[in-house]
């Protein structure tokens, strides 16, 4: 079935029967490309280049007004009927929920689950993100130290948190990598990685983080995923 979609006027979709992906390979943005490769769905993605503003295209805002990625197009969404869905989270449990994968069935597992994505979604990614602006970006010029320090804090106490949970663990839930994964360690890579920010909140003072995160990162699947959408 041809999309009819106003977002298909900027990226047409060459499959039209695969869900379509609109993304950057951000933290937030490779989320969704990881869990779409280790679910093994059909899919096609689009880059959305913050560098040309697409995110604020007509286009764009058609499918997701709040102007962020990722979002996407799933032609064959809960009754057989197109869906278009922003928000990452929200994202991550639609697709487990589609594939019956990565999110468990059974209802307490499946709560536990969810309460560490919205640890992710509420703590880890907007702490990290601003502790990221503070120490790479235009933050760094700014003399005054206090407010990198409160995220640096901040990200110190929810590293702490997350590898207290993890001793004695594989996964976040235990024996079976999961969405709750895939929502946290792309941040954790990215901040001791991209945002250089391993040395202020002493990185070396979380071993089970680390540990997890190498096995995170030696995934095939993530491996793909964290360069989809290619850049230009």
């Amino acid at each position: 079935m041809p999309w009819t979609h106003p977002i298909t006027a900027k990226w047409p979709a060459t499959h039209s029967d695969r869900i379509q992906l609109y993304s950057l390979p951000t933290p937030n943005g490779v989320k969704v490309s990881i869990a779409l490769e280790e679910l093994r769905l059909p899919y096609e993605p689009h880059l959305v280049s913050f560098e040309a503003n697409d995110q604020l295209s007509p286009e764009f805002l058609s499918l997701n007004p709040n102007n962020k990625i990722p979002a996407i197009l799933d032609p064959n969404g809960p009754g057989g009927k197109p869906l278009a869905l922003w928000e990452s989270g929200a994202i991550l449990v639609y697709l487990a929920e589609k594939t019956g994968r990565l999110l468990s069935a059974d209802p307490a597992t499946r709560y536990e689950t969810l309460q560490w994505l919205m640890w992710q979604m509420g703590g880890v990614g907007p702490m990290f993100g601003q502790l990221g602006f503070f120490n790479k970006f235009a933050g760094k010029d700014f003399e005054d130290k206090r407010p990198r320090d409160r995220y640096v804090n901040e990200s110190r106490r929810l590293l702490g948190v997350l590898d207290k949970h993890l001793a004695g663990r594989d996964w976040i839930m235990g024996g079976d990598c999961s969405i709750a994964d895939i929502a946290v360690f792309p941040w954790v890579r990215n901040l001791i990685g991209f945002y250089e920010a391993g040395d202020l909140v002493g990185w070396g003072g979380y071993p089970q983080v680390e540990r997890v995160l190498a096995a995170f990162a030696a995934r095939p699947a993530v491996q793909r995923g964290l360069s989809i959408p290619a850049r230009g």
